[in-house]
């Protein structure tokens, strides 16, 4: 049993880490307060190659090990956890389309996804169907050679950049069950019809935008169904969940970090009645339970990347990783901002912005109570073990 990186991956976070340190961090409460997009460091993003991290290297992008795509999420969410959400919605995409697109598809958008000269994201929720995606009613009509789309989605990051976008439809809305006439279209968002409504105003996840979107007539070629087979959207989907539920972790990871980091110096060097306050067993407590909390929710999203790369099915690991981690970004944000005192409520520190983006994490990529039950239902199958 090994926990530590190889010479790339420390290389690689090395690197990662004197970005956030450098680029990101000095910027991040400014840029988030004043709703600046962060266009200059998604231009180092696209110099560094991260927007061909779920790129395979045969189509030009880094084809990066789960663990590595872990850590970029992980240092990205240490800086400024909005950044994080700009890379993780195209990475998702990216995993999507090269695990089931055509060769056609993968040859015409992969290599220029990699260099973030495209960018994407994912459209599959909508405003009535959110955790019950197959409760989703935009449509897509075959006429000739084109499927006409209507409908709504809600929540999408990257709605403003993203050309392509992979929409979830039903192409056969009367299919029993539902999953069998669900498809992913590849849409080009320039084309006719296609809107974006409007940003929807958030508690916190600002950096990135998340809108709502409008299908009216979308004529979309029958060259743009995810793997050329229609019925087959949702499993499509969920498969791209998986990773997108390690990169959650690895975010509420950063998240925890960052709180740790700020309660830690905070700790040192507030004073009160003559000393620092880390002299007080009641911040000891929480600075110890962070450190811990921290520690455990680490280790348990790089295993749940390890065993992706092994080829494991990752339903209940990806699963545990997530909800152990988002609830572990939650408490240490709240912790840390106690250890703050009044200041903790104050918008020049940073503990304040870390209390708002944390609960986002127990609710993206499946909430955490339905990923338990997704648990639960793995062990009593028999397709997860613990032990």
């Amino acid at each position: 049993m090994d926990f530590s990186f190889n010479d790339e991956q420390r290389l690689f976070r090395d690197t990662l880490r004197d970005f956030v340190d450098k680029e990101i961090i000095p910027v991040a409460r400014d840029w988030e307060q004043s709703g600046r997009y962060p266009t200059e460091i998604v231009a180092t993003m696209r110099q560094l190659g991260l927007f061909g991290l779920a790129v395979p290297q045969s189509y030009g992008g880094l084809g990066a090990d789960t663990v590595s795509f872990v850590l970029t999420f992980e240092e990205l969410s240490r800086g400024w956890m909005g950044i994080a959400g700009i890379l993780g919605s195209h990475s998702v995409s990216c995993f999507m389309i090269a695990r089931h697109g055509t060769e056609e598809q993968k040859a015409r958008y992969l290599p220029r996804l990699a260099t973030g000269e495209l960018r994407t994201g994912i459209a599959l929720t909508e405003p009535g169907a959110g955790t019950d995606l197959q409760g989703i009613r935009t449509t897509a009509r075959l006429d000739g050679d084109h499927y006409v789309v209507n409908g709504s989605k809600m929540w999408i990051t990257n709605a403003r950049h993203a050309n392509p976008l992979p929409v979830l439809v039903k192409t056969d809305p009367t299919a029993s069950p539902a999953h069998r006439g669900m498809s992913v279209l590849l849409v080009d968002t320039t084309s006719e019809g296609f809107t974006v409504e409007k940003d929807i105003p958030k508690l916190g996840y600002k950096g990135t935008e998340s809108c709502e979107l409008r299908l009216d007539n979308v004529r979309v070629p029958r060259s743009a169904l995810l793997g050329g087979v229609e019925g087959t959207g949702l499993r499509q989907a969920l498969s791209s969940l998986e990773t997108g539920r390690v990169n959650i972790a690895a975010r509420s990871v950063g998240i925890a970090q960052r709180a740790y980091e700020e309660a830690l110096r905070y700790a040192r060097e507030r004073e009160a009645f003559g000393r620092a306050i880390g002299d007080f067993q009641a911040v000891q407590l929480k600075l110890a339970e962070i450190a811990i909390q921290l520690q455990a929710a680490r280790l348990m999203t790089y295993w749940a990347a390890s065993q992706m790369d092994a080829g494991v099915r990752m339903d209940a690991e990806s699963g545990m990783a997530k909800v152990f981690s988002s609830e572990t970004a939650l408490q240490c944000a709240l912790d840390a901002m106690r250890i703050h005192g009044g200041y903790g409520y104050s918008a020049e520190f940073e503990v304040e912005r870390l209390y708002r983006d944390a609960p986002l994490m127990a609710i993206g990529e499946g909430t955490n109570d339905v990923l338990r039950t997704v648990i639960a239902k793995a062990l009593l199958g028999g397709k997860a073990h613990v032990g």
